[in-house]
């Protein structure tokens, strides 16, 4: 299968806390940091999550925020340090590439929020990432 989500980061399933529609997991990324996600239990049961489980973390680039440290006082479970490695701006819109550890994340922000935050390459930020909206396939 294809996919047109770009941002896709290797992992382990560490744990999965099932509740009455809704599961978290927790994954460990190839780079070491832990994100949550939220998921169906019907998802959990057709992937067979469990902990020890090979997953992708996957994330549309819409679906990322960038901040330029991190962010306290905030609901938001995932918050990956990295650095900016390309700024692609348009006249709206602008793509952000950013490196973590482990893999390579794209945000797609407004082009009004790159010059707010004077992102350009070699800025330090950090990509946060509801649990929501952190999906995971298995391999």
């Amino acid at each position: 299968m294809s996919l047109s989500i770009r941002n896709q980061i290797p992992g382990t399933v560490t744990s999965v806390t099932t509740g009455e529609a809704m599961a978290t997991v927790k994954t460990r990324l190839a780079g070491g940091q832990l994100v949550t996600s939220a998921v169906t239990l019907d998802a959990v049961k057709d992937l067979g999550l469990a902990e020890g489980s090979a997953v992708r973390a996957m994330v549309k680039s819409t679906d990322v925020a960038l901040a330029t440290g991190p962010v306290t006082g905030l609901s938001i479970r995932n918050q990956l340090p990295g650095t900016v490695t390309d700024v692609a701006a348009g006249a709206a819109m602008a793509t952000v590439k950013v490196a973590v550890e482990g893999g390579e994340l794209t945000a797609a922000i407004t082009k009004d929020a790159v010059t707010d935050l004077g992102l350009v390459t070699g800025t330090a930020v950090v990509a946060l990432i509801k649990s929501t909206e952190l999906s995971l396939a298995t391999v």
